[in-house]
């Protein structure tokens, strides 16, 4: 199993690169606030010490701002992970991103559900927050042991995952309810205000942005 480190802390992480334990770090909005540093400043000295995976988190709540972030996040090294929220824009950014051979990471997944719409969107990484479900009351390791079931199966919702169906069909309003938790929304939103807080900025304009080709209708 390998080992990512929750932290933008660049004390913690030299302490584990050189125990060599550390495969890689995830970070977000809060934690990145919690550092009081420059973003981009922070960010490399992060990446030269880590050779692994580093999870760089979006902060446009919109697909477009979503897709461009991501360029420009990735372009501060090979080994950055695009970290996109799970919702519908979500999705959107991490389909696109994908198609344009960038790493991602669907973040604040509470559900089965949301962890399989995920990988079918094409995320790399799915990260979900079993402290906060266990602080709702939930189980939060039944939902890892219910996403990995899923995972070794190549279907489509949970209950009919888990008994080896191959293909699902449900009407739109039932889709719908599988992108979204309330947890996701609540720890949407906590971040954002962290980051806002911090008066923190994305890098901008450190990568091209394919535009999106356009759609041909035949008649």
């Amino acid at each position: 199993m390998k080992i990512f480190l929750d932290t933008a802390n660049i004390p913690s992480i030299k302490t584990f690169v050189d125990m060599g334990v550390l495969d890689g770090i995830t970070t977000n909005p809060t934690l990145i606030a919690k550092e009081n540093r420059e973003f981009v400043e922070l960010v490399t000295d992060i990446l030269r010490l880590v050779q692994g995976p580093v999870n760089l988190e979006v902060v446009s709540q919109e697909t477009e701002g979503m897709v461009r972030e991501g360029h420009d996040l990735a372009a501060l090294g090979p080994n950055v992970v695009v970290k996109c929220q799970m919702t519908g824009d979500g999705l959107k950014a991490v389909r696109r991103l994908h198609k344009d051979s960038i790493k991602t990471n669907v973040t604040l997944v509470f559900s089965p559900n949301q962890a399989l719409l995920a990988a079918k969107a094409g995320a790399d990484y799915v990260s979900p927050f079993i402290g906060r479900l266990d602080d709702a009351g939930h189980e939060g390791m039944k939902i890892i042991e219910e996403i990995l079931q899923i995972y070794r199966h190549p279907v489509h919702v949970v209950q009919a995952a888990k008994l080896g169906a191959h293909v699902a069909t449900m009407p739109a309003d039932v889709l719908d309810k599988m992108v979204k938790h309330p947890l996701t929304e609540i720890g949407l939103k906590r971040f954002l205000e962290d980051w806002q807080k911090a008066g923190l900025r994305l890098p901008e304009g450190r990568s091209t942005v394919p535009k999106p080709k356009p759609l041909v209708q035949r008649a």
